[in-house]
């Protein structure tokens, strides 16, 4: 799977990701998440989870990186770096969740839009959003 990213900025795209760790707003749980988000262009947006008393107002770093290119006039991109650990220490390969893969379904193709999970810039795995969310429910749907 890696060789589909020969072509993406993976190394800048995970140092990105890891670079947002530090915008993190984490008082309650303590794990900070970043991500790097490249669009269609190449432009890379970042984003940090930010957490909030009334949990349900929480916002993975994953969204916040496509809220911020969408608030900008982006739609189309081609992969997403994320990175996470508790107090910013990275230990193990952070997936997005659930409400942020349906995100991603609103924007990317899932055959080809990949996530990219990283420990490291060296130490990382690619999948497709379709591997992450194989029935997943897109804008697609609703043209019926």
């Amino acid at each position: 799977m890696k060789a589909l990213t020969e072509e993406l900025p993976v190394r800048e795209m995970i140092e990105k990701a890891i670079d947002m760790l530090a915008y993190s707003y984490t008082p309650y749980s303590g794990f900070k998440v970043g991500a790097a988000l490249l669009s269609a262009d190449g432009k890379i947006y970042g984003g940090c989870n930010i957490e909030n008393a009334g949990l349900t107002a929480t916002n993975c770093a994953e969204r916040t990186a496509f809220f911020t290119a969408v608030a900008e006039g982006t739609r189309h991109f081609r992969a997403i770096a994320i990175v996470g650990g508790k107090d910013g220490e990275l230990s193990g390969y952070c997936p997005p969740c659930g409400v942020c893969r349906q995100v991603m379904m609103e924007f990317c193709d899932p055959e080809h839009f990949l996530i990219i999970t990283a420990k490291s810039p060296d130490d990382y795995r690619v999948h497709t959003l379709r591997e992450y969310l194989p029935d997943g429910f897109g804008p697609g749907d609703l043209l019926s």
